[in-house]
């Protein structure tokens, strides 16, 4: 759902977060960028604060670490934030190859970044694409994990899969005008990647697929950045990926192994999220049993805008943060 996302990225509008955690429309200008060599990439760190460190993990995968550094930023007054972005996206070097984009090197990448910053344990933080990567890792590196939270995430690729089908079928039926356009550029053989079916696939309406609440925005910072890498999305989900996923993706699947992660989970939902739909979603409970689930009743894809007074007291609690200096 590329298309859509730039569109969601696009709409959102500046969202007054509660006193637990109020956006800062200055924190980007709190960080500064430093530049790690690993593999021969100079990879973008924005590293801040002191106390337990949490890696926040963005989505996509194609998306730079600006907008959950605008949402989870402030932390740095009670812990070592860690925002990166992995090879391709944001800051960060483009790969030579097109193959190296893969969730397997993103797993990679985490490690060998808490092994550079020197740290023993680390918190995973993820959101949508982004807990893909921390699911592996947790599984792959059981003794590096503190804690871990799943915002909004998928258990494998066949739950993406099953999500990108669930969101065409709410398209197809709800919107049965445009999709005659999208059936017709289809018979021609175009994927969704290709334009024009990019930019018509793009154009439905966002609300019940990325947020409930359509006058929200995101916290983004002054400076240019590249907010989204679609030859990253489209290596690791493959060219047709809003109708069939492929790439390193369709390979994940993490269903059987969940039992067994140590590290204390926090899984949190959207109720009208239909990207990672509440269908599979719940499927953690019975996945992780050991895992906190909680369901944001009024939220879609991203509860820490909707429902921020809820979101982060949560989040705090869990994380065991008691306030901020």
């Amino acid at each position: 759902m590329q298309s859509l996302f730039n569109t969601f990225l696009a709409v959102l509008l500046l969202s007054s977060i509660s006193t637990i955690a109020q956006q800062d429309p200055t924190i980007f200008e709190k960080f500064d960028s430093k530049y790690y060599t690993i593999d021969g990439y100079k990879i973008n760190v924005e590293l801040k604060g002191s106390g337990d460190p949490i890696f926040f993990l963005p989505g996509g995968p194609g998306n730079s670490h600006d907008y959950m550094q605008g949402n989870f930023g402030h932390y740095y007054n009670t812990n070592t934030v860690v925002f990166f972005d992995w090879l391709g996206r944001g800051l960060s070097d483009d790969a030579k190859e097109r193959s190296e984009y893969t969730v397997e090197n993103d797993v990679l990448l985490i490690e060998k970044l808490r092994k550079l910053l020197n740290f023993d344990k680390i918190s995973l933080v993820g959101h949508s694409y982004g807990t893909v990567p921390a699911q592996a890792y947790s599984l792959q590196y059981p003794n590096n994990v503190d804690k871990m939270v799943l915002i909004n995430g998928f258990h494998s690729g066949a739950m993406w899969q099953a999500n990108c089908d669930s969101y065409n079928h709410y398209a197809k039926t709800h919107f049965p005008e445009k999709w005659k356009k999208v059936d017709s550029l289809r018979a021609l053989g175009y994927v969704s990647s290709e334009e024009p079916l990019k930019t018509v696939y793009g154009n439905f309406p966002t609300k019940y697929i990325y947020y409930h609440n359509t006058q929200l925005k995101q916290n983004t910072p002054k400076k240019r950045f590249r907010g989204w890498a679609n030859d990253v999305y489209t290596t690791i989900i493959g060219l047709d990926g809003d109708f069939h996923v492929a790439g390193s993706m369709i390979n994940q699947d993490y269903r059987r192994q969940l039992k067994d992660i140590k590290a204390k989970t926090l899984i949190i939902a959207g109720r009208y999220d239909g990207v990672s739909t509440p269908e599979f979603a719940v499927q953690y409970k019975t996945f992780m049993p050991q895992a906190q689930f909680e369901m944001f009743e009024k939220s879609g894809h991203n509860p820490y805008l909707e429902e921020p007074e809820k979101f982060y007291s949560i989040f705090n609690v869990f994380m065991g943060i008691k306030s901020f200096n």
